[in-house]
């Protein structure tokens, strides 16, 4: 009878068990079958070379291996140790009773060692699911698989132990971590604060409304005016990821091979920032063999893209349907993938080419047209979907010097979460909405009720700003989050006019 082993293979964010069987019989040649990639093809030879290296031979028999289920493509380098072990049971160099108790999965050097692997952490989840005992994988993996409960996962550094184990000679030791403690031990551990940036308290209180509903912001502003140092430090304002949004996080970074080997859970809201020279594919994600963008490593976290009109027009337009559904879909010829992307959007650009225009000291020099055409580079569809624009200016000398302490980012977040909390209760029964930027066009209508007053200063900004339907939605959804933030039942006039405020860039022909 053949032998059988067990593996997995990764589809977006989750794992599906694979079958690896393995037959000999007279001959000399070897043969995968079952879709594999070339990586697949390869690892016979791989294979080769460790078991040589590690005391153990390579039968001189034709071999068949078939990766199950069939019609499912089979791609990277992981499956080398469950085809080895499949080998080594099949010719007899090891006992086959075991094997079917275990995931295996590693890429395999040519001296025996293991090499990790991407997506251990969904592997994980699904072998438990599925009745496995446990994982054998790569020790550089073991941690961040070790988090799921009740499922034994033993970490290894060489094919070599892995025999051992399963011949009797030698147990493995298990990797055992306390998911809650440790996610408790460092929810919120950020090397930044608020507190290092002196002034733009105007420009904090805006992240501050960003924060605490959800919304997308836009700085604008001169080179040196503090737009970056501004944006790294928004994570650490918004409320700790609970445990539920933490592993959804690690499942993305797992995938995309983006955990260290000390790593297991992440307990600190991602903050990604890629360089403007960005493309498509590596943003939204995909490839030949699709992998997650950018904007789903920023899940349940910021994506920072600074210089914004620098990015290419494509690359921020396939970002607009994203910033809508809060999810990517990859579509293949044989497959399609989801990918979550539930992020903050945080952009920044200078005000111009030279970055001086409206500066209160310096001039810019760009010349006639130039400006508008720096600006025209984000579209208005775009533009629409950022809630809060916010002008950055230049801090001063008197502010910078100043001994006075500012305020940290651990009370700030309070407050944060202080009006988060009002919309979790608020949004309990929606599945899908969780804070207020993400209400549809019908729940703005229900739950950011203004009266008269309020109606008369929102339709005179309407008019004199020539704002969209979509950026009246936006303007009532960020007073909202204000009134949270006020502890208050109902949108004010003064939480309507600050909401105003942060569209009043629009004037500036930003939508053009």
């Amino acid at each position: 009878m053949p032998v059988k082993t067990y593996g997995s293979s990764v589809f977006g964010i989750e794992a599906i068990t694979i079958t690896i069987e393995v037959n000999m019989s007279g001959g000399t040649k070897y043969f995968i079958v079952g879709l594999p990639d070339n990586a697949v093809r390869e690892s016979l030879f791989r294979i080769e070379s460790a078991l040589n290296n590690s005391g153990y031979k390579m039968p001189r028999r034709k071999i068949v291996v078939n990766l199950a289920p069939a019609d499912i493509r089979k791609e990277g380098s992981s499956y080398d140790l469950p085809i080895a072990m499949g080998i080594l049971a099949e010719s007899s160099q090891i006992t086959r009773e075991k094997l079917k108790e275990f995931l295996i999965m590693g890429e395999v050097s040519l001296d025996g060692g293991l090499q990790p692997i991407k997506g251990a952490l969904p592997i994980a989840i699904q072998g438990k699911r599925d009745g496995f005992k446990g994982l054998i994988l790569p020790k550089v993996n073991a941690r961040e698989a070790a988090i799921v409960e009740d499922f034994e996962v033993y970490g290894v550094e060489n094919l070599y132990d892995v025999i051992q184990f399963f011949i009797g000679k030698k147990p493995l030791e298990r990797t055992i971590v306390d998911t809650k403690q440790e996610f408790l031990n460092n929810i919120s551990n950020y090397e930044s604060d608020f507190s290092d940036v002196k002034g733009q308290e105007n420009i904090k209180r805006a992240l501050e409304i960003a924060a605490a509903g959800g919304h997308n912001v836009i700085l604008i502003g001169p080179p040196g005016a503090g737009k970056t140092m501004l944006a790294k430090r928004l994570p650490t304002i918004l409320p700790p990821l609970n445990l539920y949004e933490a592993l959804d996080t690690t499942k993305i970074h797992s995938v995309a091979g983006k955990l260290s080997a000390s790593d297991s859970i992440m307990t600190v809201r991602p903050f990604r920032s890629p360089h403007h020279t960005i493309s498509d594919v590596a943003l939204v994600g995909g490839g030949t063999n699709p992998q997650p963008g950018e904007i789903s490593l920023a899940h349940n976290g910021v994506l920072f893209l600074d210089e914004l009109p620098e990015f290419k027009r494509t690359v921020l337009e396939v970002m607009r349907q994203p910033l809508e559904e809060r999810r990517v879909t990859i579509s293949r010829a044989k497959c399609t993938i989801d990918y979550p992307a539930s992020f903050m959007l945080v952009a920044s650009m200078n005000p111009c080419p030279c970055g001086f225009y409206n500066h209160p000291e310096k001039e810019c020099i760009c010349g006639p047209g130039v400006v508008q055409r720096y600006l025209s580079k984000i579209s208005g569809p775009l533009l629409d979907r950022i809630d809060l624009h916010v002008e950055v200016t230049p801090v001063n000398f008197s502010e910078l010097s100043s001994d006075r302490p500012a305020e940290k980012s651990k009370l700030i977040r309070e407050r944060v979460t202080a009006g988060r909390e009002i919309q979790h209760l608020r949004f309990e029964e929606k599945e899908d909405v969780f804070c207020n930027a993400q209400m549809s066009p019908n729940m703005v209508r229900n739950i950011c009720k203004i009266n008269d007053a309020g109606q008369a200063l929102l339709k005179q900004a309407m008019e004199k700003l020539g704002l969209s339907a979509r950026a009246y939605d936006r303007i009532l959804k960020v007073s909202r989050t204000i009134a949270d933030l006020a502890q208050s039942d109902e949108i004010q006039l003064e939480h309507l006019a600050e909401a105003i405020h942060y569209r009043s860039l629009d004037r500036d022909g930003w939508a053009g």
